[in-house]
């Protein structure tokens, strides 16, 4: 017989995907589009300096369409919106199938020790759920089952800093925002997790790596990772991690949202 958890506890994990669950957005999603834009004949590359700024803006829709007003000053007619999406979405999925996106260090691990657990697990991300089953199937095909719950981009009508995805997710589990933890890599998923009232942990990811610790306050825990026996974690803001490694008794511990 299963014990219910008590009121509070920690019961479910959180998880963004690009950045988070792996390098997806320099190595994955940033390639994809200039691919994209190539196959289109459009003269655009996206450095990793640009791409980084860009992410400012959630969804890939709505970065192309930021960054064609402002280099054509007018909006993209829907149909090359459309077909430059696609394609891209193609390109990622090949990226991802060629192992050109790689999971970061103790995702596998965590997810692993939280199903053994019992914990419940879900996938909350404004990307589209054609980028996240193409990672999941390629890159956690034995741990995916323990993400059963998937709130991606096309589920909400307003993507993140806009809490709607984390609290679609509580109100799915059937859970208190006290029982839960996000996990994330950047400031719009930070402000997204806190609004809907969950305590966060922050696993800083390339594309934020050179980031201020001071802009991520809200986080219960800022870390560059989270860490395996070879690749000790390293703990920026939060309660000191005994071992370099992010556990679930670690998670437990974190403080609750101011």
């Amino acid at each position: 017989m299963q014990v219910r958890a008590a009121q509070g506890s920690l019961r479910a994990l959180l998880w963004d995907v690009d950045g988070t669950l792996a390098e997806t957005e320099l190595d994955g999603h940033r390639v994809a589009f200039n691919r994209a834009f190539a196959e289109l004949g459009l003269p655009w590359q996206w450095d990793r300096s640009t791409y980084i700024e860009l992410l400012a803006i959630s969804g890939g829709r709505e970065r192309m369409r930021w960054f064609f007003l402002h280099q054509q000053g007018r909006e993209p007619e829907a149909s090359l919106l459309e077909a430059l999406h696609k394609s891209k979405q193609n390109h990622y999925r090949e990226l991802v199938v060629a192992g050109e996106v790689r999971l970061r260090p103790g995702v596998r691990r965590l997810i692993e020790a939280a199903g053994a657990a019992g914990l419940q697990q879900a996938i909350v991300t404004t990307s589209g759920r054609e980028a996240v089953a193409a990672l999941l199937e390629n890159q956690l095909r034995q741990q995916s089952r323990l993400l059963p719950l998937r709130i991606c981009g096309e589920d909400v009508s307003a993507k993140k800093p806009d809490p709607e995805a984390y609290a679609l997710a509580l109100q799915r589990l059937d859970l208190d925002p006290a029982q839960a933890v996000a996990l994330e890599d950047s400031l719009a998923g930070l402000a997204a997790a806190t609004a809907a009232g969950l305590r966060c942990l922050v696993t800083l990811s390339a594309a934020f790596s050179q980031a201020s610790a001071s802009v991520f306050s809200a986080a219960s825990s800022l870390t560059d990772g989270l860490g395996e026996v070879t690749a000790p974690a390293k703990v920026l803001r939060g309660p000191a991690c005994a071992g370099g490694l992010i556990t679930l008794s670690y998670l437990e511990q974190l403080p609750p949202v101011p």
